[in-house]
């Protein structure tokens, strides 16, 4: 299928279906978060536009180092992905949670260079990233065709699902799968899964586990960009949902637990204080000490990665890994 370059696309999924949009959503997760105990905050809604250069910020830091294994595997392995994504025929290459895209840009560059058939669809819970994602490829790399789509992985996934019906290859790197509780790690690539075909492809960075200094050091930074992305979550509602959170009063807390292989990462409530949420019309009680749950950041061993997968319909393909750094993406198809 031979492509000619075309304007960048934009679609927005982020009105749900029932009538709500993005901030009344924002609303309901954070009152049901606050309203439990212990209380706890989804992490998808660090990424606002703040939150989602507070991240990139991250990525520079010398302590971080899961963006620079990463780096390295795609850049020393990028011809042979790029080999394993392309044949005679033309794909969707889907990514999710692109943020940025730095990454990604490694392997578009090398697929526009090897001319193969696909365009490249992003997708991202913010629309100020995936509007600056878009521009920024249209200038670097406007020969490849940008389909960039606003809204949750799944609401996404099952847009595609029903409107494109060529081969797919799904990118969910950064280590994302993570963040999620094994449970939820589960359902979630079972969910992928249901919207592929087989012989469809998943590419997945996974963080390994390594020395426990080394992690904990990665999410708690000396210059303090952590603590500052973990607070703008807290900034994030009193911008957008009338929160009269008081930052001062409350201090970014990671730890890791090697046993478990999670660092969790947590806001702390300096004193007994109350917040009141406008768009919640809620009033929320902290105790001195107590703390919201924001982040949850797994490390995996290769032999758990394989027994995921295949409890959740894919087979392991290959690995690309840099040993040194106990990283790896994994490419897996669905069977």
């Amino acid at each position: 299928m031979e492509l000619t370059p075309t304007k960048v696309q934009m679609i927005d999924l982020s009105r749900k279906e029932d009538g709500t949009n993005s901030t009344e959503t924002f609303a309901r997760d954070v009152a049901a978060g606050l309203g439990q105990s212990p209380k706890s905050l989804p992490s998808r809604y660090f990424y606002d536009a703040a939150g989602s250069k507070l991240f990139q910020d991250i990525m520079a830091l010398p302590e971080y180092y899961l963006t620079r294994c990463e780096f390295k595997v795609l850049t020393e392995n990028r011809q042979e992905i790029a080999r394993h994504f392309a044949n005679s025929s033309f794909f969707h290459l889907i990514d999710l949670g692109a943020g940025d895209a730095l990454k990604t840009k490694i392997l578009l560059r090398e697929l526009d260079g090897q001319q193969s058939a696909f365009d490249y669809v992003p997708v991202d819970i913010s629309g100020d990233a995936m509007r600056q994602l878009s521009d920024s490829l249209h200038r670097e790399m406007p020969a490849v065709h940008v389909q960039a789509v606003v809204g949750e992985y799944f609401q996404a996934l099952e847009w595609l699902h029903a409107h494109k019906s060529e081969r797919k290859v799904v990118l969910f790197l950064g280590s994302n799968i993570g963040n999620f509780k094994p449970d939820e790690s589960r359902n979630f690539l079972k969910t992928i899964c249901s919207y592929l075909d087989p012989g469809d492809k998943l590419l997945v960075g996974v963080d390994l586990r390594k020395d426990p200094d080394t992690i904990l050091s990665a999410y708690n930074d000396a210059a303090g960009v952590t603590a500052e992305f973990n607070l703008n979550l807290l900034r994030r509602i009193n911008r957008e949902l009338g929160g009269d959170f008081d930052l001062s009063q409350f201090r970014h807390y990671p730890i890791y637990n090697p046993h478990e292989g999670v660092m969790r990462s947590f806001l702390v409530s300096t004193q007994a204080q109350d917040v009141y949420i406008r768009d919640t019309g809620q009033t929320f009680h902290f105790d001195a000490w107590e703390a919201i749950h924001t982040e949850n950041s797994h490390k995996y061993s290769m032999r758990q990665v394989e027994e995921l997968g295949k409890a959740c319909g894919f087979g392991i393909e290959t690995v690309f890994q840099d040993d040194a750094c106990g990283y790896a993406d994994v490419l897996f198809t669905v069977t």
